[in-house]
Parts: C-alpha cells; sequence; structure tokens
C-alpha cells in the first residue's frame, strides 16, 4: 500500500515538474524551449537513477546503462514511429522543427555513447562499467554551447 502511494505521489511531482517546464518553454520559444524541456525531463530521470541506484541491490551498478539503453530505444523507435504514423494519417507529409529535433537527436546521441559504448572500452573495472570516478564525470551536467556570430 505505501508503495502504490509513493508511486502516485513520485508520478505527480513528475507530471507538475513537465507541465511548469512546458509553459516556461512556451514563454521562451524555440529553439530555447525545446531545450528547457530536454533539461527538465533529464533532470528527472537521472534524479530517479540515482535514487534507485543510492539504495542499492543486485544489479543497481548497471542500472543507468539500462536507462539510458530503454530511453534511446523508446526515443528512436517508439516516439519517433507514432509521431510519422500520426502525422502521416493526419496530414499526408508530416513536418518537423530542425532545432527541437536536432537538439533532442544530440542530445540522445552523447548519452548513448557515454553510457552504452564508452562502458566497453574502459579498463578500470571488468565488463561494461565504468568506475566511480567515471560515473561522476559522465553523470556530470553539461551546459549547451551556443554559436556566437560576434
Amino acid at each position: 500500500m505505501l508503495a502504490t502511494v509513493i508511486a502516485v505521489v513520485l508520478v505527480g511531482a513528475v507530471q507538475t515538474a513537465v507541465h511548469h517546464a512546458e509553459v516556461v518553454a512556451h514563454r521562451v520559444g524555440e529553439p530555447f524551449g525545446s531545450l528547457v524541456l530536454a533539461v527538465a525531463v533529464t533532470i528527472i530521470e537521472v534524479a530517479l537513477i540515482v535514487t534507485l541506484i543510492a539504495s542499492g541491490g543486485e544489479g543497481s551498478h548497471s542500472l543507468a546503462r539500462d536507462t539510458v539503453f530503454a530511453a534511446v530505444m523508446i526515443t528512436a523507435t517508439g516516439i519517433v514511429g507514432i509521431a510519422l504514423l500520426v502525422g502521416a494519417r493526419r496530414y499526408g507529409i508530416p513536418r518537423f522543427n530542425p532545432e527541437g529535433a536536432g537538439a533532442a537527436l544530440a542530445v540522445v546521441t552523447t548519452l548513448a555513447t557515454l553510457t552504452l559504448v564508452l562502458s566497453t572500452f574502459t579498463t578500470s573495472r571488468p565488463g561494461p562499467e565504468f568506475s566511480p570516478l567515471q560515473l561522476g564525470f559522465a553523470a556530470a551536467p553539461r551546459l549547451p554551447r551556443t554559436a556566437c556570430s560576434c
């Protein structure tokens, strides 16, 4: 019963945070609105992953890698496929926002490379695992760089 109440409260808190991020994104406009939403969702996901890893347990060391793999697969196949299907059925030829799509693709590609590919080539631990120092680097937030035409 307690787990159900906590899950409902957690879902409500995440929905509220995403709603407020959407309000800010609409006020800021494109392309910064897409970045605000991407950063908000990333922060929520990282907070949930860190909470689950901190609770420990068997297999929690691979939770971050598995979560990023799931996010990549959901984004690459699920969201894109549904968007293309609905757009094609409704409008014939779907159009998209290149700035928002480029930002989302850049974030997913960077996360996938850092967590899925790079961990295979590290030699500090056996298997596809990061050391604690490498995990800290991979988890550190990165601010997006914008091109300056000064």
